[in-house]
């Protein structure tokens, strides 16, 4: 299957009630979430790293062709700003590869502070490239120089997605291609994180991942839009609206 849509994270007590059943435990939330949905964020790595046996706990709660996208380590994006990164990679990916078979693209987000260097981020993704092959990756960027096209015909020899981020915010946007992937995330049309999107926008990007993926590329889709519930409601008119596209 190349359609993967899901939402950034599945612990939130607010959809308790709304979407988890009254009297299910958390720690059956994933399952339950799995149930519907083939994959998930974890952002909460970008700001801790789990356990060992907590991402192992995680792997066997889910169905076998359930995939995780963990956030990297805000160490590596933030406060290295990708400078040195190779101790945070191996520690990050010590704790993933055990359920390595189950991970979709890792995400990289970066701050606005980290624009496009070349003489930076060439060794950064050499390094990923040469060490963690094995593994797909994600980058969003919130400089506007990460769209210039030095920059993604880099991102295209790595085999790098570039995240199409949508959201109220003046964060830089784009519909550039530079991989196999195809990784988009939604944070919100209106308020960050708690505002769903219309029909009609949901419409207008089903119809561009149809044609993405009648190209060839997998499509990785996350909702970020978590308050509320919105984001299980967009994820799934989205994936209706794509099959459907795919059936015309």
């Amino acid at each position: 299957m190349r359609l993967h849509i899901g939402t950034s994270g599945w612990s939130y007590k607010e959809w308790k009630g709304r979407y988890y059943p009254e009297k299910l435990k958390p720690v059956q939330w994933l399952y339950f979430y799995s149930r519907e949905f083939r994959c998930v964020e974890i952002n909460s790595s970008f700001y801790h790293l789990p356990k060992a046996q907590t991402v192992l706990n995680w792997a066997q709660a889910v169905p076998e062709d359930f995939r995780f996208c963990p956030k990297m380590s805000r160490y590596v994006s933030h406060y290295q700003k990708l400078h040195d990164a190779a101790d945070s990679l191996r520690l990050f990916f010590t704790i993933f590869d055990p359920i390595k078979d189950k991970l979709g693209p890792i995400l990289i987000q970066l701050p606005a502070q980290v624009p496009f260097n070349r003489e930076v981020a060439a060794p950064f993704f050499d390094l990923l490239v040469s060490v963690y092959g094995e593994y797909s990756f994600a980058l969003e960027v919130r400089h506007e120089s990460w769209l210039q096209p030095q920059s993604v015909e880099l991102l295209q020899q790595y085999d790098i997605s570039l995240v199409i981020a949508q959201s109220a915010m003046p964060f830089p946007y784009h519909e550039r291609i530079t991989a196999h992937d195809v990784y988009l995330r939604f944070h919100g049309p209106g308020k960050l994180y708690a505002s769903r999107y219309d029909d009609a926008t949901m419409l207008s990007y089903a119809k561009k991942c149809a044609q993405w993926m009648s190209g060839g590329h997998s499509i990785w889709v996350f909702f970020n839009n978590t308050f509320h519930g919105d984001a299980l409601e967009n994820a799934r008119l989205l994936e209706r609206y794509i099959l459907e596209c795919l059936q015309v």
